[in-house]
Protein backbone atom coordinates (compact mmCIF):
# COMPACT_ATOMS: atom_id res chain seq x y z
CA UNK A 1 0.00 0.00 0.00
CA UNK A 2 3.13 2.48 0.17
CA UNK A 3 6.29 1.47 -0.05
CA UNK A 4 9.81 3.16 -0.53
CA UNK A 5 12.93 1.68 -2.02
CA UNK A 6 16.60 3.13 -1.49
CA UNK A 7 15.58 6.32 -0.87
CA UNK A 8 18.38 9.03 -1.05
CA UNK A 9 18.66 12.74 -0.86
CA UNK A 10 21.21 15.48 0.23
CA UNK A 11 20.80 18.88 1.04
CA UNK A 12 24.28 20.63 -0.18
CA UNK A 13 26.47 18.06 2.54
CA UNK A 14 23.88 17.06 4.43
CA UNK A 15 22.75 13.50 3.88
CA UNK A 16 19.12 13.90 4.97
CA UNK A 17 18.57 10.44 3.34
CA UNK A 18 20.72 7.02 2.96
CA UNK A 19 19.18 4.55 1.49
CA UNK A 20 15.84 4.20 2.88
CA UNK A 21 13.37 1.06 2.10
CA UNK A 22 10.04 -0.27 3.53
CA UNK A 23 6.94 -1.73 2.73
CA UNK A 24 3.66 -1.31 4.60
CA UNK A 25 0.19 -2.58 3.98
CA UNK A 26 -3.44 -1.65 4.97
CA UNK A 27 -3.48 -1.81 8.63
CA UNK A 28 0.28 -1.45 9.56
CA UNK A 29 1.74 1.60 11.45
CA UNK A 30 4.91 2.38 10.97
CA UNK A 31 6.41 4.83 14.09
CA UNK A 32 10.00 6.57 13.87
CA UNK A 33 11.95 7.67 16.08
CA UNK A 34 15.21 9.66 16.18
CA UNK A 35 16.99 12.58 17.23
CA UNK A 36 16.60 16.29 15.53
CA UNK A 37 18.43 16.26 12.18
CA UNK A 38 18.10 12.59 11.38
CA UNK A 39 15.90 13.08 8.27
CA UNK A 40 12.59 12.11 9.42
CA UNK A 41 10.64 14.82 7.82
CA UNK A 42 12.66 14.88 4.76
CA UNK A 43 11.51 10.96 4.52
CA UNK A 44 7.71 12.33 5.08
CA UNK A 45 8.20 14.93 2.48
CA UNK A 46 9.25 12.86 -0.26
CA UNK A 47 6.62 9.97 0.64
CA UNK A 48 3.88 12.78 0.36
CA UNK A 49 5.40 14.15 -2.84
CA UNK A 50 6.90 17.18 -1.95
CA UNK A 51 10.39 16.69 -2.30
CA UNK A 52 11.76 14.12 -5.28
CA UNK A 53 14.29 12.24 -3.97
CA UNK A 54 18.05 12.34 -5.59
CA UNK A 55 17.98 8.24 -6.00
CA UNK A 56 15.19 6.06 -5.07
CA UNK A 57 11.28 6.17 -5.29
CA UNK A 58 8.32 5.91 -3.21
CA UNK A 59 4.80 5.20 -3.68
CA UNK A 60 1.48 5.12 -2.57
CA UNK A 61 -1.61 2.71 -3.49
CA UNK A 62 -3.98 5.18 -5.10
CA UNK A 63 -1.75 7.82 -5.70
CA UNK A 64 -0.67 10.98 -3.62
CA UNK A 65 -4.30 11.85 -3.05
CA UNK A 66 -5.22 8.80 -1.23
CA UNK A 67 -2.64 10.77 1.57
CA UNK A 68 -3.46 12.56 4.65
CA UNK A 69 -0.87 14.80 5.71
CA UNK A 70 0.06 16.34 8.76
CA UNK A 71 3.01 18.65 8.68
CA UNK A 72 4.61 21.53 10.72
CA UNK A 73 2.87 23.72 9.00
CA UNK A 74 -0.98 23.47 9.75
CA UNK A 75 -2.06 24.57 6.24
CA UNK A 76 -4.81 25.89 7.22
CA UNK A 77 -6.11 29.34 6.14
CA UNK A 78 -6.15 31.76 9.22
CA UNK A 79 -8.72 34.44 7.88
CA UNK A 80 -11.12 31.51 7.22
CA UNK A 81 -13.07 29.87 9.73
CA UNK A 82 -12.42 26.30 10.74
CA UNK A 83 -15.46 24.62 8.98
CA UNK A 84 -14.51 26.91 6.07
CA UNK A 85 -10.98 25.46 5.99
CA UNK A 86 -12.74 21.76 6.07
CA UNK A 87 -14.66 22.47 3.61
CA UNK A 88 -12.25 24.11 1.33
CA UNK A 89 -9.90 21.09 1.35
CA UNK A 90 -12.30 19.00 0.92
CA UNK A 91 -13.47 20.23 -2.38
CA UNK A 92 -10.22 20.51 -3.37
CA UNK A 93 -10.06 16.41 -2.87
CA UNK A 94 -13.60 16.09 -4.62
CA UNK A 95 -15.66 14.84 -1.39
CA UNK A 96 -19.08 15.00 -2.58
CA UNK A 97 -21.21 17.58 -0.97
CA UNK A 98 -22.99 14.81 1.36
CA UNK A 99 -20.40 13.06 2.61
CA UNK A 100 -18.39 16.07 3.24
CA UNK A 101 -21.15 17.47 5.36
CA UNK A 102 -21.07 14.05 7.46
CA UNK A 103 -17.37 13.88 8.01
CA UNK A 104 -17.09 17.50 8.83
CA UNK A 105 -19.36 17.12 11.76
CA UNK A 106 -18.09 13.91 12.87
CA UNK A 107 -14.60 15.26 12.92
CA UNK A 108 -15.46 18.33 14.51
CA UNK A 109 -16.84 16.18 17.19
CA UNK A 110 -14.47 14.11 17.40
CA UNK A 111 -12.08 16.36 18.01
CA UNK A 112 -14.02 19.12 20.00
CA UNK A 113 -13.67 21.43 17.87
CA UNK A 114 -17.86 21.93 17.28
CA UNK A 115 -17.51 25.09 19.34
CA UNK A 116 -14.46 26.26 17.44
CA UNK A 117 -16.68 25.85 13.51
CA UNK A 118 -17.00 29.65 13.08
CA UNK A 119 -14.05 30.50 14.50
CA UNK A 120 -11.43 32.04 12.27
CA UNK A 121 -8.00 30.10 12.17
CA UNK A 122 -5.55 33.03 13.28
CA UNK A 123 -7.54 33.36 16.72
CA UNK A 124 -7.11 29.38 17.59
CA UNK A 125 -4.98 28.58 20.48
CA UNK A 126 -2.03 26.30 19.13
CA UNK A 127 -3.67 23.51 20.50
CA UNK A 128 -6.81 23.65 18.39
CA UNK A 129 -4.94 24.75 15.31
CA UNK A 130 -3.32 21.50 15.67
CA UNK A 131 -6.59 19.57 16.33
CA UNK A 132 -7.73 21.90 13.14
CA UNK A 133 -5.09 21.09 11.06
CA UNK A 134 -5.94 16.93 11.66
CA UNK A 135 -9.35 17.22 10.68
CA UNK A 136 -8.05 19.14 7.49
CA UNK A 137 -6.30 15.95 6.74
CA UNK A 138 -8.50 13.46 7.73
CA UNK A 139 -11.33 15.33 5.28
CA UNK A 140 -11.36 13.34 2.79
CA UNK A 141 -10.74 10.19 4.59
CA UNK A 142 -7.23 9.36 3.34
CA UNK A 143 -6.01 5.65 3.21
CA UNK A 144 -2.28 6.66 4.07
CA UNK A 145 -1.65 8.90 6.88
CA UNK A 146 1.58 10.49 7.30
CA UNK A 147 1.79 12.21 10.46
CA UNK A 148 4.47 14.94 11.44
CA UNK A 149 4.80 15.01 15.18
CA UNK A 150 1.03 15.06 15.34
CA UNK A 151 0.52 15.70 19.31
CA UNK A 152 2.71 18.39 19.44
CA UNK A 153 0.38 21.76 21.35
CA UNK A 154 -2.00 19.08 22.39
CA UNK A 155 -2.66 18.52 26.32
CA UNK A 156 -2.57 14.73 27.89
CA UNK A 157 -6.28 14.49 27.50
CA UNK A 158 -6.02 15.57 23.52
CA UNK A 159 -3.42 13.80 22.73
CA UNK A 160 -5.32 10.47 24.24
CA UNK A 161 -8.06 10.92 22.48
CA UNK A 162 -6.15 11.59 18.80
CA UNK A 163 -4.14 8.26 19.73
CA UNK A 164 -6.98 6.48 19.95
CA UNK A 165 -8.54 8.28 17.09
CA UNK A 166 -5.29 6.68 15.25
CA UNK A 167 -5.70 3.31 16.45
CA UNK A 168 -9.12 2.91 15.07
CA UNK A 169 -8.00 4.32 11.98
CA UNK A 170 -5.61 1.71 11.83
CA UNK A 171 -7.84 -1.07 12.53
CA UNK A 172 -10.01 0.12 9.66
CA UNK A 173 -7.52 -0.80 7.66
CA UNK A 174 -5.11 2.73 7.00
CA UNK A 175 -1.39 2.06 6.59
CA UNK A 176 -0.07 4.96 8.73
CA UNK A 177 4.15 6.24 8.81
CA UNK A 178 3.88 8.33 12.26
CA UNK A 179 7.09 10.54 13.40
CA UNK A 180 6.70 11.07 17.22
CA UNK A 181 9.04 12.14 20.05
CA UNK A 182 6.67 10.37 22.27
CA UNK A 183 7.48 7.09 22.65
CA UNK A 184 4.98 6.35 24.82
CA UNK A 185 2.29 7.30 22.34
CA UNK A 186 4.41 5.98 19.45
CA UNK A 187 4.93 2.81 21.20
CA UNK A 188 0.85 2.26 21.56
CA UNK A 189 0.62 2.76 18.35
CA UNK A 190 3.22 1.25 16.37
CA UNK A 191 2.87 -2.03 14.48
CA UNK A 192 6.32 -1.50 13.20
CA UNK A 193 9.19 0.94 14.40
CA UNK A 194 12.22 2.26 12.93
CA UNK A 195 14.79 3.92 14.43
CA UNK A 196 16.55 6.56 12.25
CA UNK A 197 19.52 8.77 12.44
CA UNK A 198 22.17 10.21 10.20
CA UNK A 199 19.34 9.53 7.17
CA UNK A 200 19.66 5.74 7.76
CA UNK A 201 17.23 3.15 9.53
CA UNK A 202 19.74 1.54 11.94
CA UNK A 203 17.04 -0.56 13.15
CA UNK A 204 13.58 -1.43 11.89
CA UNK A 205 11.38 -4.27 12.04
CA UNK A 206 7.84 -4.99 14.00
CA UNK A 207 7.36 -3.84 17.52
CA UNK A 208 5.57 -7.06 18.92
CA UNK A 209 5.49 -7.23 22.69
CA UNK A 210 7.94 -4.54 23.42
CA UNK A 211 6.67 -1.69 25.71
CA UNK A 212 7.84 2.05 25.81
CA UNK A 213 10.33 1.65 28.05
CA UNK A 214 11.86 -1.23 26.70
CA UNK A 215 12.06 0.89 23.28
CA UNK A 216 13.47 3.82 24.94
CA UNK A 217 16.39 1.61 26.51
CA UNK A 218 16.86 -0.18 23.30
CA UNK A 219 16.56 3.36 21.13
CA UNK A 220 19.17 4.91 23.53
CA UNK A 221 21.72 2.03 22.30
CA UNK A 222 20.96 1.52 18.73
CA UNK A 223 21.42 5.67 18.21
CA UNK A 224 22.99 6.63 21.22
CA UNK A 225 25.49 4.32 20.03
CA UNK A 226 25.94 4.89 16.33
Amino acid sequence: MLWARDLSHAFGAIRALDGISFTLDRGQTLVIFGPNGAGKTTLLRVLAGLVRPARGAAGVEGGRRSIGWIGHQSQLYGHLTVAENMRFWGTLYDVPPRDLDHRQAELLARLGLEARAGQQVRTLSRGETQRAAIARALIHDPPVLLLDEPFTGLDRLAAEELGRLFGELAARGRATVLVTHDVEEGTELASEVAFMRAGRFLAYGPRAARDAATLTAAYREVVGGA
